[in-house]
């Protein structure tokens, strides 16, 4: 019903636009030509049309299964300790400034904090119509090249961290677990949260023994409420997985299979010598570095949606 009303809603939409687009077709043909004051308004209409017919344009790029969906995504720290630990802590606040720019709700599920700053890990699930299909562009290693602020000699330093980027599946879908597949432990949840988190044994960690897979959750005050968020996770990682499979499918009988795996960034962001952002993937560049890094980063997702499109790889 929810997916009937969705497209009901876009398909009145562009019934909408088309009858306004007839109507300023005629006017334009009709309007007298001193009439400034006519002229203007018409102008307006125009811009206002068109700036609904390019967001109807940007919402048929999310064509996914999943693209509607909300989305979970994880950073992780690479190699070289506090500097991308620092890294990731910046990956962060870019992606959580992003979700509060789009009205999207960010709760972060699981952290682990950094040695001396930063952080290791984190888990965040980020809610909102397109989530998935906004952020799917953003799964990847991430290049952070700048002088170390942790780095005495002020030396340039180049950081890595990874980002996955999974579809919310509470919706119904065909990932199927078998509990015989699953080892669950239940462990006393370390750090913030209150008596009851630190007192009890309310922490969960899934691993799904045919892939390894391993799951922990334990912000959550109750034991059944990290189980639940656990075995979400858990699903939404299966289906990545199994997406990756199709993914590669698909490439090798296209007769080409690029590795998404470690090492190969997507991203590159420049801080010195010289300030630039860009997209290894599209070509997409942007030299304003402070406002990429607090969260204005759709021209980027935008523009690996269009070269899908135009690469037919969507």
């Amino acid at each position: 019903m929810q997916r009937l009303a969705d497209l009901t809603n876009f398909v009145q939409k562009c019934r909408s636009l088309e009858s306004d687009i007839s109507e300023l077709v005629e006017l334009t043909s009709i309007i007298d030509e001193d009439d400034v004051e006519v002229e203007k308004q018409l102008l307006e209409e125009i811009t206002r049309v068109e700036e609904e017919l390019s967001i109807v344009e940007f919402n048929l790029l999310f064509s996914g299964e999943y693209d509607d969906s909300n989305s979970i995504l994880a950073i992780h720290a690479g190699a070289g300790g506090t500097e991308s630990q620092d890294w990731s802590q910046m990956l962060l606040r870019m992606y959580l400034r992003w979700a509060e720019k789009k009205n999207y709700s960010a709760e972060i599920i699981e952290l682990s904090e950094g040695d001396e700053a930063g952080i290791k890990s984190v888990l965040i699930s980020i809610k909102g119509r397109w989530s998935y299909g906004n952020l799917k562009s953003e799964k990847g290693v991430h290049r952070l090249v700048r002088i170390s602020p942790f780095d005495a000699s002020k030396s340039r330093h180049t950081s890595f961290a990874l980002v996955e980027v999974l579809p919310d599946t509470e919706k119904n879908v065909d990932v199927t677990i078998d509990n015989d597949d699953l080892r669950i432990d239940v462990f006393r949840a370390g750090g913030h949260g209150g008596q009851n988190v630190q007192k009890n044994s309310t922490a969960i960690r899934i691993t799904h023994l045919p892939t390894g897979v391993v799951v922990v959750c334990q912000n959550e005050r109750s034991q059944l409420q990290n189980k639940e968020l656990a075995m979400q996770i858990l699903k939404a990682r299966l289906l990545d997985i199994r997406m990756k499979e199709l993914e590669k499918e698909h490439s090798e009988l296209k007769g080409e299979h690029i590795s998404a795996e470690w090492g190969n960034q997507i991203r590159s962001y420049v801080l010195h010598p010289y300030k630039m952002v860009k997209d290894h993937r599209t070509g997409h560049e942007d030299t304003d570095t402070n406002s990429v890094l607090d969260g204005n980063i759709n021209d980027f997702l935008q523009s690996y949606l269009l070269n899908q499109v135009s690469n037919d790889t969507f």
